[in-house]
């Protein structure tokens, strides 16, 4: 995977600064069990208000489970569908929105998923993987297709495989491929004691 580091303005974990979401696929290369379990493993360790673990995942593997995975892209959104063909695994991820300890309604379970999806993403970073989390997608096809219980819900459907060598990108993605990834100026978004008012360095 060709290098794609964010430019940061203070230094960060390198495993955070090389995580970026890719959409070249190879289509060659497959992910084996082990490695996925791996992912799942990573997301399993994240933490939950309560040690809940409000989150739920379907791994649609293209090789292995072709139905599932088809039924997984045949959810996504038109534009999504083009480069999501290639990727070797599909995870869906849900949120449980009642607790389990005590059936209350549970306001944090999206929020620990993202948690678990993100240490997903770093953990596929590290080994060489390239994850792209969509929210473009059908999510009462998703589930009616999977038989989701109503009281989780859909997500992100997280597009997981290597990438394509780069002189193998293919024109339609490449600009998108190579653009700079870039953010708000820190700023913007974060706050010291007060809300608005810039965090200074």
């Amino acid at each position: 995977m060709f290098a794609k580091n964010a430019s940061t303005r203070y230094p960060i974990n390198e495993l955070i600064g090389k995580r970026w979401s890719g959409r070249a696929y190879d289509p060659d290369r497959t992910l084996t069990s082990q490695q996925i379990i791996s992912l799942l493993e990573a997301a399993r360790w994240a933490p939950s208000c309560f040690g809940d673990e409000p989150w739920r995942y379907i791994v649609c593997n293209r090789v292995t489970h072709p139905a599932a995975w088809q039924m997984a892209l045949d959810a996504l959104n038109e534009s999504n569908r083009v480069w999501v063909s290639k990727a070797s695994v599909m995870i869906l991820g849900f949120a449980n929105t009642v607790m389990k300890h005590n059936g209350k309604p549970n306001r944090w379970g999206d929020y620990d998923t993202g948690a678990a999806t993100m240490s997903l993403c770093l953990q596929a970073t590290a080994m060489g993987m390239m994850v792209h989390q969509m929210g473009g997608y059908d999510t009462d096809k998703v589930r009616s297709s999977f038989n989701v219980p109503d009281t989780f819900t859909p997500m992100a459907i997280l597009s997981i495989g290597y990438q394509l060598p780069v002189d193998s990108i293919p024109d339609a993605l490449k600009e998108r491929e190579m653009a700079p990834r870039v953010r708000r100026p820190l700023e913007e978004n974060f706050f010291e004691a007060s809300w608005g008012t810039p965090i200074t360095g």
